[in-house]
């Protein structure tokens, strides 16, 4: 089967810039205690209910997989399309395991997860693709599993070019929440709390956090 070219196209460009990109990430909650008290609340709910593993889609180097952990999720691991990506998270947190993989098709057993937070990896899916990805997360969670994503909020991309010296280019999506809270609910992912702040730091714009969970029925 044909690979999608944006999938080519983000795993070139984080192959490409995933050293800095860990080096550039590695404190990057510290500052954050909204973010972070998202991901508790989502660490908090996943273990209450014991539905199963937890996957970090769009990991990255890992920073927010090993977060995770230590908030007490023993059963978390992480996926990502940049092999680079996947081997420097495998470095740099030995005792958790990283898989290579695309949100388009997710390779594991329906029903198989508790918990799937995608933080800041829907951004580079085209609108076209978006319903695909969160099929597959209802495919793998298990009923009333919990998801978590963090997105940036607007109406247009960001094209970046040359990162770090790089020469590679990628298109940012932003997202309006409502838009996302919609696509989730036709895909069976009813949407609870949903969080928007201001731009912190080096952001440009505000950042949205939405917390769902899957309304399919259990077999």
């Amino acid at each position: 089967m044909t690979e999608s070219s944006f999938l080519s196209t983000t795993r070139a460009f984080y192959d490409a810039v995933a050293a800095d990109y860990a080096e550039l990430s590695q404190n990057e909650l510290a500052p954050k205690p909204l973010d972070r008290a998202m991901l508790s609340a989502f660490a908090e709910s996943v273990g209450a209910a014991e539905g199963g593993p937890v996957a970090d889609l769009g990991c990255g180097p890992g920073h927010v997989t090993a977060y995770l952990r230590q908030l007490g999720l023993t059963d978390v691991f992480g996926v990502d399309l940049s092999p680079e990506m996947v081997a420097i998270a495998r470095r740099t947190h030995p005792s958790l395991r990283f898989d290579e993989g695309s949100m388009t098709a997710l390779d594991m057993p329906d029903s198989s997860l508790g918990g799937i937070v995608a933080w800041y990896s829907i951004i580079h899916t085209p609108a076209g693709e978006l319903s695909k990805v969160f099929a597959e997360f209802d495919r793998v969670l298990v009923p009333g599993g919990h998801l978590l994503l963090a997105f940036q909020v607007g109406e247009e991309p960001l094209h970046i070019a040359d990162p770090f010296g790089h020469q590679v280019s990628l298109d940012f999506r932003r997202w309006a929440p409502d838009r996302i809270v919609g696509m989730l609910g036709e895909t069976g992912i009813a949407v609870g709390a949903k969080l928007l702040r201001d731009p912190d730091g080096t952001e440009r714009v505000p950042q949205a956090f939405l917390f769902a969970r899957t309304s399919k029925p259990a077999r």
